[in-house]
């Protein structure tokens, strides 16, 4: 059995992800999923999150928002309505949508809000921020060796 595959994330405008991995972590509706070489053949709709996997003993991240994830023996294909890398995320301005949602979310009388779609940005932005931070501490960390 091959001990790596081939992970690809991709958008309805581009490619963000193509790489040979040794593991992913996979946001799905309801929680995350593991894969690894050889995995189960399945289809599974995506949740909103960070997805990250394993490259030669280090590990990357994406956001990943929405759409569909097959699962083949050798190859994952992300369907994302919404995905990118981590070094690709403007920092400021998910900070500004994370305030946004928050303060939407702070006033429960006001009919004018839309609680759903004010939880979900809310959640969109802090996954930004959380995958952003992590390259930002992995930069750090490798630049100073």
């Amino acid at each position: 059995m091959a001990d790596t595959f081939t992970l690809e994330v991709v958008t309805p405008t581009r490619l963000v992800v193509r790489e040979t991995v040794s593991e992913a972590q996979i946001p799905v509706r309801g929680g995350y999923i593991g894969v690894l070489p050889g995995h189960t053949p399945l289809l599974a709709e995506m949740g909103i999150g960070e997805l990250s996997y394993h490259v030669g003993g280090r590990v990357f991240s994406c956001t990943a928002i929405g759409g569909f994830v097959e699962v083949l023996s050798d190859r994952v294909i992300v369907l994302a309505d919404r995905a990118e890398r981590a070094e690709e995320i403007d920092v400021p301005r998910a900070q500004a949508a994370l305030e946004r949602a928050q303060r939407r979310l702070a006033t429960p009388n006001d009919p004018n809000v839309d609680w759903k779609r004010a939880e979900e940005a809310l959640e969109r932005a802090q996954v930004r921020l959380q995958v952003a931070a992590k390259a930002g501490a992995a930069s750090v960390a490798a630049g100073s060796h």
